[in-house]
């Protein structure tokens, strides 16, 4: 006969073990003896090293009591069961690692590959990392909010890249960060911004389901914030002229 100290010795577990044992119901715990201790048969010693075993090889502690009793075709079939759970659970964590790696950068946390490559882009033509890190943003808001013009969204951004004037607006836009909103080169740089919107048909003061992307560029800097209020209060000024224009009466001869 054992005492619970030999017991775990002779299994190879902790007399904290056996106890935890005992109270989920997977060794049965004998009464004391005439002397107060309680003594563990040879079987309770096989019984623990089958259920360390089965414990050390990952199965779940609530399964251990069905398999200890199992006849022999129930126990391979059981296996079986627990070896492919393990095997779904290995392709998840591969998963979890692959994109753990994939992480590092922090772009493709949410973001498609050809966005990442326009981020790639934008570190080749020289736009500093801050800057870089606020288009990432933009692009994981844009994906959210409107799907649809993110995919126009990628194709203009590659196309605008590979026109000399607007790439020259873009990295001004970069440097700009970290003017004052007062700096007389922000004044120019309004203009030019302004005259590029014309150009292409944009309308900032109708930033629709994009306002909140609005709101995240503005929080870069308080030269931005000022930016694109201009920006949009004179985009809405020449919206409401044409609307005023349109809505006039015709002239009589």
């Amino acid at each position: 006969m054992l005492t619970i100290s030999q017991l775990a010795s002779t299994a190879g577990v902790t007399v904290r073990t056996v106890r935890h044992y005992h109270q989920v119901g997977l060794l049965p715990e004998p009464e004391r003896d005439g002397s107060g201790y309680r003594r563990y048969s040879a079987q309770a010693a096989v019984d623990l090293i089958r259920i360390r075993t089965l414990a050390d090889a990952g199965v779940p502690l609530a399964r251990i009591q069905a398999l200890l009793h199992a006849r022999p075709e129930e126990f391979a079939a059981a296996l079986t069961d627990l070896d492919a759970e393990l095997e779904r659970r290995i392709g998840q964590l591969t998963e979890h690692r692959r994109r753990i790696a994939d992480l590092a950068s922090g772009e493709r946390l949410a973001l498609p590959p050809e966005v990442v490559a326009i981020l790639d882009r934008m570190r080749a033509l020289g736009v500093s990392e801050r800057s870089v890190l606020l288009e990432r943003d933009t692009w994981i808001l844009l994906q959210v909010l409107d799907p649809e013009a993110m995919r126009r969204g990628i194709r203009e951004k590659n196309a605008s890249f590979d026109d000399p004037e607007t790439t020259r607006l873009f990295l001004l836009c970069d440097r700009s960060l970290d003017w004052e909103p007062d700096d007389p080169r922000v004044d120019r740089l309004i203009d030019d911004l302004d005259a590029w919107e014309l150009a292409h048909g944009r309308d900032s003061s109708r930033p629709g389901n994009q306002a909140v992307i609005f709101a995240r560029i503005a929080e870069a800097s308080p030269t931005w914030q000022r930016i694109l209020g201009v920006l949009a209060h004179r985009a809405k000024e020449r919206r409401l002229a044409g609307e005023s224009r349109a809505a006039a009466p015709p002239r009589k001869r």
